[in-house]
């Protein structure tokens, strides 16, 4: 996988930390790795990274998806890095979920997840296409692809429409949650066409029930499998797959 600069949100623990990890002991790792979270002077794991990182330059930036501001100053740092090689892949990981369900769910619990998890998201995206496009425009010979440019939204299979009655019962709890993320999937498959013109691949992946703080020791799945399953799948990820719904493992997940 080459990728020469990768953005990852809510990096700090979980799947946003094991994704730097990861990246980190590619063959060809990322020549930057902009990992973001909101108090990264806290970030112990990423900043051992940083210093123990020989191949790729990590840089930590202040990131709350929430914040605008936050968000236009995340732009300007990772492009004095980048410069007209643009940036070739945003993940966008960072989320919120909190159990609260009908008939007690609040209009707080509705904003914040929506927020966090669809609108944050979104805008960060869209504040970012500019050096997504410049990376497009290097490779403009090339078929969509996460070595040419792409956004990689972290979602949810309980976000599918289709399937919302079919999960067991204790789901129903995350009204917010659930229905944040079924509004992700559907910002992001309405702006998938003109993305896809621009040379800038869009796929939402759920990456399974994860042992994480927000999975819960619970899950299902321990964090470094579900990472290697879906860089394994974003491997193989193309024009086919634009504004696409898939699992961990590349099936796709209806809306």
């Amino acid at each position: 996988m080459a990728v020469e600069s990768v953005l990852v949100t809510g990096a700090n623990r979980g799947i946003g930390l094991e994704f730097v990890k990861q990246f980190l002991k590619l063959d060809d790792p990322p020549r930057f790795v902009f990992a973001a979270c909101r108090n990264p002077g806290l970030a112990t794991d990423l900043l051992d990274l940083k210093k123990e990182s020989k191949n790729s330059e990590i840089i930590l930036i202040q990131l709350d998806v929430t914040n605008l501001e936050e968000i236009q100053a995340a732009k300007k740092e990772v492009e004095k890095f980048v410069g007209n090689r643009g940036l070739t892949l945003l993940i966008n990981n960072a989320g919120s979920a909190a159990l609260q369900g009908f008939p007690g769910v609040t209009k707080e619990s509705f904003f914040k997840h929506f927020d966090t998890n669809a609108v944050g998201p979104f805008l960060l995206m869209q504040e970012l296409y500019p050096l997504l496009q410049k990376a497009a425009s290097l490779k403009e010979s090339e078929k969509l692809s996460v070595s040419r440019a792409a956004v990689i939204n972290i979602s949810a299979g309980n976000g599918s429409l289709t399937t919302a009655m079919g999960l067991v019962p204790v789901i129903d709890a995350a009204v917010g949650y659930r229905t944040s993320k079924a509004a992700v999937n559907m910002a992001m498959r309405i702006v998938s066409r003109a993305m896809k013109k621009d040379g800038v691949l869009n796929v939402q992946i759920c990456p399974g029930w994860v042992k994480t703080d927000m999975g819960s020791p619970a899950a299902e799945i321990e964090v470094p499998d579900s990472i290697a399953a879906m860089l394994k799948t974003m491997l193989t990820l193309n024009e086919n797959n634009q504004g696409d719904f898939l699992d961990r493992n590349g099936v796709p997940i209806p809306f």
